[in-house]
């Protein structure tokens, strides 16, 4: 089993510079719940799949991308909403990149 992640909130964000960091606040628009992902959400993930109610699945990649790899702008299939979807951060290790500090909801 495999857990992949699309764009999540993580201190590695304030470490890109120039071009790239000035995108990053606008990742949310691409993905189609419009927000970013948490790195508790991807660590629940993992703990699921740790977890005896895991032990018949075998052979899966977990996407944790707010909808990101089933469609594009082009093809639409959810065209969410700012709000609709919150971010689970129920682990104490929850943080929110400098970068994406003004964007919060």
């Amino acid at each position: 089993n495999a857990v992949a992640p699309g764009w999540i909130a993580s201190s590695g964000m304030d470490t890109y510079e120039g071009a790239f960091k000035a995108v990053i606040p606008t990742l949310r628009e691409h993905v189609p719940l419009k927000r970013i992902g948490s790195e508790s959400e991807v660590a629940a993930a993992i703990v699921f799949l740790l977890s005896p109610g895991a032990a018949f699945v075998s052979g899966n990649t977990i996407r944790i991308d707010g909808a990101a790899s089933q469609g594009s702008r082009a093809f639409p299939l959810f065209k969410g909403k700012p709000g609709q979807s919150r971010a689970y951060n129920g682990f104490h290790r929850a943080y929110l990149p400098d970068v994406l500090k003004d964007q919060e909801d």
